[in-house]
């Protein structure tokens, strides 16, 4: 007949001891194994303390003989569990994720490929989280093969660090196809407990273009909508600039490699107001375009959930942003050197040749 482990305690241990069984913050595992010992110290039988706290007469045992043998120290580690050891292939789920694809869909999801590799959804979902693999999401990009890449970039780079003395920088560009877009039904307004909603479905009303010169040094907007987004509109545009800045100062107009923006009819009026010098962004790199950042607020601010039913509806409501705007204009800052941009450009050329030579072969 088996014979309990003798648990005697000193002063030290005793209040070691209450002090975990007593504790918000510990374990309930450890607290319990605590309120063991210290009752088994009191001389009582594994049964007895198994059927005051209500567990079983043999995890009492187990706890009473470790802490007999190993002290407080074996008490505070878990014992090793048993059952059978885990026959999930981690890095054949990685493999799986990364370098095939499911027979009809472009993507894995924690279901399609569970099944395909016979565990669960909750284990494939726990090796991608440990891997950092998002199948779902996809980034876009676009790295521009513009021949004058570096030199276009050092010059608009330029003028964002160090603008010229006596002279404004425009970053300029148009918002094309705004469109005037009226719900079908109304929505519900924002409470408590409840977003405001808005029907699937609309009616469209017409497009305007937004043509918006960015001042890097205020933030200030000049803006106008006009009805199409040729070079004739452009020309338009250049005049209204021409009008609302100083006269003397000179104009450095920021502006993509769009069509209007090199058309004859507008090279000879620039040759004929010698004040304005364009400075053209790099092909596929609009990102270097200040103007850029002001056309998202605008969207996501005032014209992606809003209601008009027409385009002088539309064009008021863009009017009124553009005011408001420039009441208290903030510049953006830009921070990045060109070298920095640079070596970063170079570093995701090399890393798509690289997965492309994979491809290949």
């Amino acid at each position: 007949m088996r014979v309990a482990a003798t648990i005697e305690l000193n002063a030290d241990e005793e209040k070691a001891l209450k002090r975990l069984a007593r504790s918000n913050t510990t374990s309930v595992r450890l607290a319990r194994r605590a309120c063991i010992v210290l009752l088994a110290a009191q001389g009582l039988e594994n049964q007895a303390i198994a059927a005051q706290l209500k567990i079983g007469r043999v995890q009492v045992g187990r706890w009473r003989e470790r802490y007999a043998q190993g002290g407080l120290a074996a008490i505070e580690q878990d014992l090793p569990r048993g059952g059978r050891k885990s026959v999930v292939d981690a890095a054949e789920i990685v493999r799986r994720t990364t370098q095939t694809l499911p027979a009809t869909a472009t993507q894995w999801s924690t279901r399609t490929l569970a099944r395909e590799a016979g565990v669960s959804d909750t284990t494939v979902l726990r090796i991608w989280r440990a891997h950092g693999l998002k199948p779902h999401l996809v980034r876009g990009f676009k790295i521009s093969r513009d021949p004058k890449f570096v030199e276009k970039l050092e010059d608009v780079v330029g003028l964002y660090m160090s603008p010229p003395e006596h002279a404004l920088v425009l970053c300029c560009d148009e918002k094309s196809q705004v469109q005037a877009l009226d719900r079908t039904q109304p929505g519900l307004p924002l409470k408590k407990g409840r977003a405001q909603t808005m029907t699937h479905d609309y009616k469209r009303n017409g497009t305007t273009t937004l043509f918006a010169a960015l001042n890097v040094l205020d933030g200030k907007v000049i803006a106008q909508c006009q009805q199409r987004h040729t070079h004739t509109e452009w020309l338009k545009f250049l005049k209204k600039i021409d009008r609302e800045t100083p006269k003397g100062k000179a104009l450095h107009l920021i502006a993509d490699n769009y069509a209007t923006h090199k058309h004859p009819s507008v090279q000879q009026w620039l040759d004929k107001h010698p004040r304005f010098t364009m400075h053209f962004t790099p092909t596929s790199a609009s990102w270097l375009n200040m103007v850029e950042r002001f056309f998202r607020d605008i969207t996501t601010e005032r014209l992606r959930r809003g209601v008009f039913t027409s385009v002088p509806e539309l064009v008021a409501a863009i009017d009124e942003y553009i005011a408001h705007h420039n009441t208290k204009p903030k510049p953006f800052i830009w921070t990045k050197s060109a070298r920095d941009i640079l070596e970063k450009v170079i570093r995701a050329n090399r890393r798509l040749s690289s997965k492309q030579n994979e491809a290949l072969h």
